[in-house]
């Protein structure tokens, strides 16, 4: 499906900003810095929203993937947002997107990466 080829390339995409974002970063300097809090935050929202709308049948095909997880945590970034667990999100990004990327990358077409 070309819908979830373009969701697939959107988690891609935001995944690797999301790492890029605090690529230079240690825990205290993201603790210290709402501009990059947020922007990761924003990255990982892309990422939810963009599993959500992935069809049952791509999310079937790749079981090793954690949608549901994916689309939680987009959920409470966007209806919790004044509870956010900042430890959380910083976890996510060192521990969780990289894996993530390490799967969505060959499901990408390498044209599409562009």
């Amino acid at each position: 499906m070309w819908r979830d080829d373009a969701y697939l390339l959107d988690i891609l995409i935001a995944a690797r900003r999301a790492r890029e974002f605090t690529s230079d970063l240690t825990w205290e300097d993201f603790q210290k810095s709402s501009l990059h809090q947020n922007a990761v935050m924003r990255m990982l929202e892309i990422i939810g929203e963009a599993a959500r709308k992935i069809s049952q049948e791509t999310k079937n095909a790749h079981p090793d993937i954690p949608w549901k997880d994916i689309t939680g945590m987009r959920n409470r970034l966007i209806h919790e947002y004044f509870r956010i667990d900042i430890e959380k999100v910083w976890d996510t990004v060192r521990n969780d997107i990289p894996v993530l990327i390490t799967i969505i990358e060959p499901l990408v077409p390498p044209e599409e990466e562009t």
